[in-house]
């Protein structure tokens, strides 16, 4: 028989894991990304670029996901 705290604990972790899989998924961006940001206008470093789907320099992200562009 198993235990129940061995139970609770495997579900735990198939729950994290699930989590896990489902926030990297909406991370992902898709499609080429901007040369320059479209918010200062300054060059966008290449090894960001590489990631896909970059409009944005990470100052003008940092300031847009605090909500403040």
């Amino acid at each position: 028989m198993t235990c129940p705290f061995d139970r609770a604990q495997a579900l735990e972790q198939r729950q994290r894991d699930q989590a896990i899989t489902a926030a990297l998924a909406r991370a992902r961006s898709t499609g080429p990304s901007l040369t320059h940001c479209e918010d200062c206008g300054g060059e966008i470093p290449e090894a960001r670029r590489a990631l896909g789907g970059k409009s944005r320099c990470v100052p003008c992200q940092s300031l847009f996901e605090e909500g403040r562009r």
